[in-house]
């Protein structure tokens, strides 16, 4: 039995089990020169019975503020997509830290839901989220309070749509923009399209994160932007996730099978691939509340049949098997 499938079946042992808490708290990561704060939650290895966390415009099963079991924990950095936020995979974010991981999920300042999203149609979005996530490593490992509970060589990576794309770039890889032209009919009013035809590239390089040390992606969007040439530099263990019907959604062209299927195929080495059948693209987002699903059917629709609450137990699972078996001794 390979490692991975032997981690797995392991870990729905154990998921079976718990009875504790995961910890919580809201952090901020201080501006630097340039670049906004970033608003961030954190959760946390908790011996305490869970308890409830009231958020603005949620309610997460965690203690608020437990006191962090362990030490030399493996820290795990989650991006959301396009207008979404750190709560946007907490159901996932709950699983690790039940698990002995420390978790910070991330709100991306430029495009954020809820916030200023007058830049989350810009090219800045291609070039600022992998810096987000580098801001956010270093935070965790040198001024956050607990950061001697941390095991610095050991750091993973979720990322959902957007998200993917940013991991892969924080992994490695380095996305040609002027391919971004391919998402732009002539009729686009989006300003990165007027970027675009305005030969306006930004000239910085990429940022890279050589501490990332395994990467799990959900419908990474953007796949055209990448080649093989583009991701060679991406050598670390992947776990990719695809959506069979993500094309069908609302997704701005952003995320196609295709596209998804592009990058399991250019990656340097073929990563632990999963596709989703019978699933659009927001499968990947936890299983709504019934107020939710009200205000947005878009996200919390799944087509006949789709049982989101049973597959997110699968991909808690296989996350966690997959972190555990390339971040811990």
């Amino acid at each position: 039995m390979s490692i991975l499938k032997f981690a797995l079946a392991s870990v729905f042992c154990l998921i079976a089990t718990l009875a504790h808490a995961a910890g919580f708290r809201l952090i901020e990561v201080p501006a630097v020169s340039g670049f906004p704060a970033i608003q961030a939650a954190v959760w946390s290895p908790c011996r305490e019975p869970v308890g409830e966390v009231k958020l603005r415009t949620s309610t997460l099963p965690a203690t608020e503020n437990c006191a962090i079991s362990g030490d030399k924990l493996p820290l795990i950095v989650i991006s959301h997509g396009y207008g979404g936020g750190f709560t946007g995979h907490h159901d996932t974010a709950e699983t690790l830290a039940d698990r002995d991981f420390v978790v910070i999920a991330l709100s991306h300042p430029v495009d954020t839901g809820g916030g200023d999203m007058s830049r989350a149609d810009t090219l800045a979005a291609f070039t600022e989220r992998p810096t987000d996530i580098k801001r956010v490593i270093d935070y965790m490992l040198t001024a956050w309070p607990d950061h001697a509970k941390l095991a610095p060589e050991h750091i993973g990576f979720f990322g959902f749509s957007r998200g993917g794309y940013t991991g892969l770039v924080a992994a490695g890889g380095n996305p040609d923009l002027r391919k971004m032209i391919a998402f732009c009919p002539e009729s686009s009013p989006k300003p990165d399209c007027a970027q675009l035809r305005r030969n306006e590239i930004p000239a910085l390089a990429f940022t890279h994160d050589p501490r990332i040390k395994a990467l799990v992606i959900a419908d990474p969007a953007f796949g055209p932007l990448f080649d093989p040439d583009g991701l060679k530099e991406v050598n670390i263990p992947v776990q990719l996730w695809a959506s069979a019907l993500s094309g069908e959604d609302r997704t701005g062209g952003e995320v196609t099978l295709d596209y998804v299927s592009t990058i399991m195929r250019d990656l340097p080495a073929r990563p632990d691939y999963h596709l989703v059948q019978n699933a659009g693209h927001f499968v990947f987002l936890p299983p709504c509340t019934e107020d939710l699903a009200k205000r947005r059917p878009n996200i919390c629709t799944d087509r006949p049949g789709f049982d989101r609450v049973a597959f997110h137990a699968q991909l808690n699972a296989a996350a966690l098997a997959f972190f555990r078996a390339h971040l811990k001794d």
